[in-house]
C-alpha cells in the first residue's frame, strides 16, 4: 500500500533538504544520497561511481524509513551485511520524522554512517 500523498509529499521535501545537506557540494560527484519510494517504505541509498568504471554509479540501501498507517508512526531499520533489514532499537516508532532522521545523525553504534 503507498504512503498517503500527503505524508509522501511531506516525506519528499524533508529529504529532498536531508540529502541535500548531507553530502557537502565538492564532494556530490563522488557519493550522492538519495531515497527511493516502495509502498509505506523509504529507503535511503548512497550511491557512488563503482572503483573500476567511474561511469557506472552503485546503490547500497543503508536505511529504512517505515511507516504504519495504522498508528501513523515512523519506524528505524538498518541493514545487514546480507542486505536484510533489522528494527533500528536505539529509537521508539514515532509520528515525527525529524525524531527519526535526528537518531539517523546521532547513531552512535556506526550502523548507518560507519
Amino acid at each position: 500500500m503507498p504512503l498517503p500523498p500527503l505524508v509522501r509529499q511531506l516525506v519528499e521535501a524533508k529529504l529532498d533538504k536531508y540529502c541535500e545537506q548531507k553530502i557537502p557540494p565538492h564532494a556530490r560527484d563522488k557519493i550522492k544520497l538519495i531515497y527511493k519510494f516502495r509502498g509505506n517504505t523509504v529507503t535511503l541509498v548512497e550511491t557512488r561511481p563503482y572503483f573500476k568504471d567511474d561511469s557506472i554509479w552503485t546503490e547500497r540501501g543503508f536505511a529504512q524509513l517505515r511507516y504504519d498507517p495504522d498508528d501513523n508512526t515512523w519506524a528505524l531499520y538498518w541493514a545487514d551485511r546480507n542486505r536484510r533489514w533489522h528494527l533500528y532499537d536505539f529509537v521508539e516508532p514515532t509520528r515525527e520524522l525529524d525524531t527519526i532522521l535526528a537518531a539517523l545523525d546521532n547513531d552512535k553504534t556506526g550502523i548507518f554512517w560507519g
